[in-house]
């Protein structure tokens, strides 16, 4: 904790599943202009997340001396006020304590975020003193969004009103109100000042603009006794200030511990969860930058879910989900808050993920509650009524991706896709093999052996098209096969062919398949998005946005494409592979104390140390650890 350069790059992220969130260091040094002790969504002003409180320092004050317990990084590499040097130790299995000693006084500090509420929670404790105490706490407001920094300027207002125990501010019109209160009765002394030139590395590191100016308002300050506790909060809405410390508590008792691997997480799969106030429930792609994304919604979605026994949630996030789908169908504006739906794999994804519902819940259910769902889409798709999704006479289905990215590989440059995907796109029509016999079998269920009958014969070609079109001679897959062109580059999207429940391939060819990746593509952080054979090999995440965007899916590590890896693999060889399985978990497990703890970033660099990189959770991620957890599980019984 006391090595800036082991603690400033681990991160700590509260959510309170309504999209607002708490993020930081574990120093509570902010690195990040995404980095705030409260980060909410403003819907009056835009669809972007803003940082209304950036950090709160509290100072110990005993005989006079005072001792700041806070953090920041500015200009020319200096820190100030070095706080994080009277750290003694620090502990996130159920909630973030922090524990201070700063002489004789013993100071602990715990944060909770509370559940469906833009309120931020945290309780302060003395432990030990040997003489009279006093704390204060200095707020530094922000007032801006998580995309832009804040400056010294005259248009801020200085304005506040006291409410009980704390006060009310607020910078800019549009924004709410930012309460700040104590369970504790304290005296605030205003005196405004602006903190300038506070600097944030991690955007250094991205190429991006670093510096901002925070204001703070003035001081709380209070006195405190051996063994009292006080609740900070910070809310958009006022606080019941002689009950805070009973929420704190409440709160506590409410969070499941951080204890093991599987725990860790379970706590970030409820942290994607996003209920919205007329209660339609969303999963976010990821922290801190990502909103909700179709695809990225029904990939994670079984692990997120089924995989932790939480079919509920599956089936709310499905009735959402399923209504945007059907307004997309059906050419009407989105009433749901979703982004990308109109990709063309957005459908065979979904499909894919309902049939991950069949079989956690079986078939008789599934098509109580989505088999028309099902064939609506399969009948969408035949009837060429996608935008930019066309069925062709052989069976497969084609996509145009020359100007526009429209599949998971969907980094641009200049305008461009970096990879420009097109035609035939191998896990396109491996989802729709797979979503032709798996709707077979639901039409088979209810008794329509007519429609089976045609699913199946438009499966049957469907598969030996894909093995004319796909298969080379040196026994892989092409990414994209576009009229004589194809792509002899060796990506992960051929493991899909071996990973879903239908396949085209037969098992000799699987396991060509399988060995191609094993041997170019898997790391201990997932697979590869291009073999380091391959030109462009481009493995390294870093520097400026567009050399990022340049690398993004050229050669980096994405744990999500080693689920349906491992998978494969299971389905292949049984149980003979439990034990390598189990040793590529050991991989992910390491993950839970770095970056961001308890979670999976993004993505990670393709070649040793395999860094890992971009968006601190991952929904994705996350989703796919656990549903090869769950496979583990049932192949070891």
């Amino acid at each position: 904790m006391t090595n800036l350069e082991e603690s400033l790059p681990r991160e700590l992220l509260r959510t309170n599943r309504s999209g607002a969130y708490s993020c930081s260091t574990i120093v509570d040094c902010n690195t990040r202009k995404y980095h705030g002790l409260l980060v909410v969504p403003v819907p009056e002003l835009d669809d972007e997340n803003h940082v209304l409180l950036s950090s709160l320092d509290p100072t110990v004050i005993q005989h006079g001396a005072a001792f700041n317990l806070g953090l920041h990084k500015y200009q020319g590499n200096n820190y100030s006020p070095m706080g994080h040097k009277y750290i003694r130790e620090f502990d996130c299995d159920k909630v973030p304590t922090t524990t201070y000693r700063v002489g004789g006084v013993i100071l602990r500090k715990e944060v909770v975020f509370q559940h469906y509420e833009d309120r931020i929670l945290i309780r302060y404790t003395l432990v030990e003193a040997h003489s009279a105490t006093k704390l204060q706490f200095r707020p530094f407001l922000a007032f801006r969004s998580v995309r832009q920094f804040t400056h010294e300027n005259s248009t801020a207002s200085r304005d506040y009103s006291l409410v009980e125990n704390g006060i009310r501010t607020c910078m800019y019109a549009g924004y709410p109100d930012l309460y700040m209160q104590f369970s504790k009765e304290n005296k605030f002394v205003f005196q405004p000042d602006w903190y300038r030139n506070i600097e944030y590395p991690k955007e250094q590191e991205r190429g991006y603009a670093s510096n901002e100016d925070l204001y703070v308002p003035g001081y709380f300050e209070m006195d405190i006794k051996k063994g009292e506790s006080i609740v900070f909060a910070a809310s958009t809405s006022e606080s019941n200030t002689n009950g805070l410390k009973r929420l704190f508590t409440k709160e506590v008792d409410e969070r499941s511990p951080r204890d093991n691997f599987f725990h860790c997480l379970v706590n970030a799969a409820h942290q994607f969860h996003l209920r919205t106030k007329n209660d339609e429930r969303y999963i976010l792609a990821g922290y801190p930058w990502f909103k909700c994304r179709a695809r990225d919604t029904f990939i994670a979605l079984p692990g997120l879910t089924l995989s932790i026994e939480e079919v509920d949630y599956f089936e709310l996030v499905m009735r959402t989900m399923g209504r945007g789908m059907r307004e997309f169908m059906e050419g009407k504006p989105l009433s749901v808050k979703v982004y990308e739906m109109d990709q063309p794999d957005v459908p065979l994804w979904c499909i894919w993920a309902i049939q991950q519902y069949a079989k956690e819940c079986g078939t008789d259910k599934c098509l109580k509650l989505y088999g028309k769902f099902v064939a609506d889409i399969i009948r969408f798709i035949i009837d060429g009524r996608h935008p930019n999704l066309q069925l062709d006479d052989n069976g497969l289905l084609r996509t145009d991706g020359r100007d526009k990215a429209v599949t998971w590989m969907n980094s641009t440059a200049n305008g461009r896709p970096v990879v420009p995907r097109t035609g035939y796109i191998v896990e396109f029509n491996s989802l729709w093999y797979n979503a032709l016999k798996f709707a077979a079998t639901l039409a088979l269920a209810k008794d329509d052996q007519e429609s089976a009958n045609e699913l199946e014969a438009l499966a049957t070609k469907c598969g030996e098209s894909f093995l004319s079109t796909f298969l080379n001679r040196y026994g892989y897959l092409y990414d994209y096969v576009d009229g004589d062109k194809v792509d002899w580059s060796v990506r992960p999207n051929m493991v899909f062919a071996v990973a879903l429940d239908y396949s085209p391939l037969s098992p000799q060819q699987k396991k060509s398949v399988l060995d191609i990746c094993t041997r170019e593509l898997l790391t201990p952080k997932g697979l590869r998005s291009l073999s380091p054979k391959s030109s462009g090999y481009n493995p390294m995440y870093v520097g400026p946005q567009t050399q990022r965007d340049y690398a993004y899916h050229e050669g980096t590590a994405w744990p999500w494409l080693g689920g349906f890896y491992m998978e494969a693999c299971l389905r292949l060889y049984k149980r003979t592979r439990l034990s390598f399985i189990e040793r590529q978990m050991v991989g992910y497990e390491d993950e839970m104390q770095q970056h961001c703890l308890g979670t999976i970033p993004e993505l990670f660099d393709g070649n040793p140390p395999f860094q890992g990189r971009g968006a601190i959770s991952f929904a994705m991620n996350v989703g796919e650890i656990l549903r090869t957890l769950e496979l583990l599980e049932k192949y070891k019984y």
